[in-house]
């Protein structure tokens, strides 16, 4: 999982801890990481739902890193899928990485086109 960047990169992800809960959209250029709750869409460079992390809503990215719980769609180019992730929702994808034992209880689709998704 991605963690903080040095002082000379001069960005960093943004994170909302374990405990956190959001209400609301979140957008941004670079990566979102979710060990907490966020109930809205996000969109992004990169979003990292951690183990802990629960989103309910539609998610826009470009790699997603799903560890822990998304509830709505996801729009992606790469969806990487870990053991004891679920989903429920549409997961629209490019590419599509999955380990075992995992919970999807949603429906897949095949992206053809080759656009960015950050672009809701």
């Amino acid at each position: 999982m991605l963690a903080f960047t040095n002082a000379d990169e001069k960005q960093s992800p943004t994170v909302i801890g374990a405990g956190c809960h959001i209400n609301g959209d979140i957008k941004s250029d670079l990566t979102v990481q979710i060990h907490g709750t966020v109930r809205g869409d996000i969109t992004a460079d990169t979003i990292v739902i951690g183990r802990g992390g629960h989103v309910i809503g539609d998610i826009f990215c470009d790699t997603l890193f799903l560890h822990g719980e998304l509830k709505g769609s996801a729009t992606v180019y790469t969806a990487n899928i870990f053991s004891n992730a679920k989903m429920s929702g549409t997961l629209t994808y490019r590419t599509l990485n999955i380990t075992s034992n995992t919970e999807l209880e949603c429906k897949l689709a095949k992206r053809k086109d080759k656009g960015n998704t950050n672009d809701k």
